[in-house]
């Protein structure tokens, strides 16, 4: 389920764009909010509507969310306030008003003051693309968003300027070579969301996520995919990155 929050008042854009990973001049777009030291806190789509920003969350993450932005508002013409809107999505066609979901054209679109879904296994198409799914892949105060596919989903622009996070985000996009991240993988079986990845001499490798139809997305060491991975009574099998 989802919660839109609108955000209202003449310094709304100035305001979401000193904090979130994107830039919100080219909403609609997918962002997210991070802790100083760069770890992931919610993400969420930012959609513009009139005079005001849609922020599209998860609803187990809006309350925390909405604290935390009205916590940044100090003395900004700012207003956020839940929204009684409702949100459809689909991969089928796109009714009218519809956008495209920006994160990845095989995530259809989404509308706006509709509800509903098209019967799309959403699963199937996150581990086909390997899309983070928030409070699965994505978990607050420990995921990094680069290692989660953010720059590859058009989540992080490092061109817009400052943000919450970014020193760090920024470091490790251009002074360190990321030594693990999200990626896509064939299992044979299926274990539980959380399930250790263990290389063939025990030592522990990653974490597998989201499941479907023999692939699944896992959080890997890259110096580990190789031969013989197992994630509990599954064996795994490393899928060559693009």
């Amino acid at each position: 389920m989802r919660t839109i929050l609108r955000v209202t008042g003449t310094d709304r854009e100035a305001f979401l764009q000193g904090l979130v990973t994107n830039d919100v001049t080219r909403a609609p777009c997918w962002a997210a909010l991070l802790t100083p030291q760069g770890k992931y806190l919610a993400d969420f789509l930012i959609v513009p509507d009139g005079d005001a920003l849609l922020i599209d969350v998860d609803e187990r993450l809006a309350d925390d969310l909405m604290r935390r932005l009205s916590m940044y508002r100090l003395r900004s013409d700012v207003q956020i306030e839940r929204s009684q809107m409702t949100v459809a999505r689909g991969t089928g066609p796109a009714p009218a008003g519809a956008i495209p979901d920006p994160r990845h054209p095989a995530l259809g679109w989404r509308h706006y003051g509709a509800a509903g879904e098209d019967g799309t296994d959403w699963d199937a198409v996150r581990v086909a693309h390997v899309i983070p799914e928030s409070l699965v892949e994505l978990i607050p105060n420990e995921t990094f968003v680069l290692e989660a596919g953010f720059e590859r989903l058009h989540g992080v622009d490092f061109r817009k300027g400052c943000f919450v996070g970014q020193e760090v985000t920024a470091r490790m996009k251009h002074k360190t070579e990321l030594r693990k991240g999200l990626v896509g993988v064939g299992i044979e079986g299926a274990a539980p969301v959380g399930t250790p990845v263990l290389a063939a001499d025990g030592r522990e490798a990653g974490t597998l996520f989201t499941q479907s139809a023999g692939r699944a997305i896992a959080q890997m060491r890259f110096d580990r995919i190789a031969p013989g991975l197992r994630a509990g009574d599954a064996a795994v099998t490393a899928i060559p990155r693009a």
